[in-house]
């Protein structure tokens, strides 16, 4: 059981019970449960949150069935919208991160609910059969709309709209496992097939577009703008597919070569929203391979290369534009990496590099459109582990070249992409206190480099540094062990933008805040 309290007055708490019953202990019940109320480290805004999720089991030798049953709330009173900027316009000065250019009267709520039901069977000491069956239901209701930023003074227009949305996915998979030799040959061999649908329905009203500014937000008259009376389809996915793979153990499994083939099926339709005919409709299937190997020539040392291939549905156009919900043509992704582990027993280190093929999109005219593609290069590196003394840590470092290689605009092409920093770097480090039993101190550093908010290269987003910094304290109160933590969130309390959307709406860093909690286990 859990209390936390934040900044301002956003109090919590989570529960987290589970029991095992039956003769056998077979059947298992969890519940984990959590609400968080209050105004926000934010201007004039609060939030409310809740998650309730049952987690049901039925585990023999042979056999497990699990069910989780998920339903999570949220609603906000002038809700942080990502503003966009005029074309052409040079990116402004980050405001006060405390400053919220939302309308006190704007407001946002959210219901999903899913359900799963697994199993799983094994037929022999060799063969096992799985299954799964899933839903889930998102439902948006809402009154606010992105912010144009429309100079460098930070003056913005906003057009309020009042708009629903309900999305409907399901999916399901069912497969078998198993594990064989022929000779000398280790075999791990999955056959699976899947399945994946999704229905988007949206309506909106328009509401009358007022003027403010990201560095002093100026207070409009509330708007009772009536809600939608329909929500009529925009778009509807089904993606099916096999695979077969095959991961052969060869040398005493010094090393393990993956082969597979997976046939996909990505059929999307466009709806038009007055009359419901479909409007465009994309259909592609393709067989699609991957490989993978794995080489351990010394104790500790894994070496490591990848080739996989995928068809995807085709992106969609964010809730911001114009022609919201509008799916595009699948497309098929080709992903290559290689890369080193290192085990040096407390601690483990690893290196990759990678290359990575995907459409690009972009927003103009607040009309979303994918017809480029772009190619992400880099390089990863990342530490984990103890390195003794009391001393945690967990980091990395990243530097992408991320060039758009194919675009509607030869003064685009080769520019980099939008919204991927060059490099990013981040190092978390705890200690443990010596001088106070229990008590560790935490610290992390988040560095993340220059960005564009555009294809053209021109509105280009600095680079960010934050700083957080904790206490952690276990102890025993009353027989029971718990755990007091502090936590400071940018604490030097830099104002900044995060980052910058596929699509160019900018995202405003976190303000500092501070965070208290109890964690109680009973």
């Amino acid at each position: 059981m859990r209390a936390d309290y934040g900044t301002r007055t956003q109090a919590g708490g989570h529960i987290d019970v589970a029991r095992r019953l039956g003769d056998a202990r077979q059947w298992g019940v969890r519940f984990n449960g959590s609400l968080r109320d209050g105004k926000t480290p934010l201007d004039h805004q609060s939030r409310e949150a809740s998650l309730a999720a049952l987690a049901l089991d039925y585990t023999t030798e042979a056999t497990q069935v699990t069910l989780d049953l998920i339903q999570q709330r949220e609603d906000v009173d002038a809700p942080t919208r990502r503003p966009s900027l005029t074309a052409g316009l040079a990116v402004p000065a980050a405001p006060d991160a405390r400053r919220n250019i939302t309308q006190r009267w704007e407001w946002y709520e959210s219901t999903e609910r899913s359900a799963l039901l697994k199993a799983r069977h094994a037929l022999n000491a060799q063969w096992s059969v799985f299954a799964s069956l899933g839903a889930a239901q998102s439902e948006v209701n809402r009154l606010f709309n992105t912010p144009v930023i429309t100079n460098t003074a930070g003056d913005t227009r906003v057009s309020p709209a009042r708009a629903r949305f309900d999305v409907h996915r399901e999916v399901a998979e069912a497969g078998v496992r198993g594990q064989f030799t022929t000779g000398a040959v280790s075999h791990q061999a999955t056959l699976q097939w899947s399945h994946y649908e999704d229905r988007y329905r949206m309506g909106s009203v328009a509401g009358a577009a007022y003027l403010s500014n990201i560095y002093a937000p100026v207070d409009r008259p509330a708007q009772d703008v009536a809600a939608p009376g329909t929500t009529p389809k925009r778009s509807a996915s089904e993606l099916r597919g096999l695979a077969l793979s095959d991961t052969l153990g060869l040398w005493g499994d010094t090393v393990l070569l993956t082969v597979g083939l997976r046939h996909q099926r990505v059929a999307s339709d466009n709806f038009d929203p007055t009359t419901g005919a479909r409007t465009s409709p994309y259909a592609k299937s393709a067989v699609t391979p991957m490989a993978g190997i794995v080489v351990k020539p010394w104790q500790g040392v894994s070496l490591y290369a990848n080739y996989i291939e995928g068809l995807s549905k085709g992106d969609t156009a964010p809730s911001t534009a114009t022609n919201a919900g509008e799916i595009f043509a699948p497309y098929k992704s080709k992903q290559q990496e290689i890369g080193i582990k290192l085990d040096h027993g407390s601690l483990m280190t690893t290196a990759s590099l990678f290359q990575i093929r995907k459409p690009s999109g972009y927003l103009q005219d607040n009309r979303f459109s994918v017809d480029g593609e772009q190619r992400n290069q880099g390089l990863e590196l990342m530490a984990y582990g103890e390195l003794g003394g009391g001393w945690r840590l967990y980091g990395g470092a990243t530097w992408i070249d991320a060039e758009l290689t194919r675009t509607n605009n030869r003064a685009t092409q080769g520019n980099h992409a939008v919204g991927v920093p060059r490099t990013q770097f981040t190092l978390n480090a705890e200690h443990d206190l010596a001088w106070v039993p229990g008590l560790t101190a935490t610290a992390g550093v988040t560095r993340t480099g220059a960005q564009y908010a555009d294809q053209a290269n021109l509105q280009r987003l600095p680079s960010w540094t934050t700083v957080d910094l904790g206490l952690r304290w276990r102890t025993v109160v009353a027989s029971r062990t718990t755990t007091l933590r502090a936590n400071v969130r940018n604490a030097t309390g830099r104002d900044y933008w995060a980052g910058s959307s596929t699509w160019g709406t900018l995202l405003m860093g976190a303000p500092r805040s501070l965070q208290i909690s109890a964690t109680v286990d009973f």
